[in-house]
């Protein structure tokens, strides 16, 4: 059997108290198999995004079990969910955040210059298809391709897990489809767990795995038994 990347039991997460209390999770059990590509889909406001952020280390669940591997998310300090991010995590966001100043191949060596194992910042560029353009600022780059960029600084560390919300929400169609083809080309060449928040359900047919969430719980899980190649994806 495929070991579990993550696993949650109960999880929950509240915002604020009383009546204006907002329940984004509401007890989520949950199994995340290692070496997938899994889609986290549904609706704005749906829990998907919580969930990403609370497993990522980036916020803490109100209740319940948060486990990577062998790990106990749910009971680390935060010194300790710092090293967990650094040694472990890739984020990829809508939004490229790229530092304007510093050039393709400087923007990656931010990550690089912090992570235990790195790879050569030229080579995670060169993986995301970007080999003659690690000398150019992000504003010579196209918006596809500074998500090449925020994709190689991701990769770069050589993370276990790459987490990713909404990375394709600002791209046309021809673009979006080149950058899921890199995080396919991520999952199957560094065997990197990858887990893609979105709400646009064509695209969850590249994925091995679909998690469906509404109201803030998962109203079902799908094994895709014939997955789709992201150039074969309608937008």
């Amino acid at each position: 059997m495929t070991e579990a990347a993550y696993t949650t039991k109960g999880l929950t997460k509240v915002y604020g108290e009383g009546r204006s209390a907002v329940h984004a999770l509401r007890g989520v059990d949950l199994e995340i198999p290692a070496g997938e590509v899994i889609v986290l889909l549904g609706p704005s406001g749906s829990g998907k995004s919580t969930l990403l952020n609370i497993i990522g280390g980036l916020d803490r669940g109100t209740e319940g079990l948060v486990q990577f591997r062998d790990q106990r998310l749910d009971e680390m300090k935060d010194a300790e969910l710092t090293r967990y991010r650094r040694n472990h995590v890739g984020f990829v966001f809508q939004f490229y955040n790229l530092m304007p100043s510093l050039t393709a191949r400087e923007n990656v060596e931010l990550v690089t210059e912090i992570a235990a194992d790195p790879m050569d910042p030229d080579e995670a560029l060169a993986l995301v298809g970007l080999k003659e353009r690690t000398d150019h600022f992000p504003a010579q780059l196209s918006g596809g391709e500074q998500q090449r960029v925020a994709i190689a600084r991701a990769i770069a560390k050589q993370p276990d897990v790459l987490f990713c919300d909404e990375p394709t929400g600002a791209l046309d169609s021809q673009t979006g489809r080149s950058v899921l083809r890199v995080l396919a080309d991520v999952n199957e060449r560094l065997g990197s767990t990858v887990l893609m928040v979105t709400h646009a359900a064509s695209q969850a047919q590249m994925a091995d795995r679909v998690i469906h969430f509404a109201d803030g719980d998962i109203r079902e899980i799908v094994e895709n038994r014939k997955k789709l190649a992201p150039e074969e994806i309608e937008w």
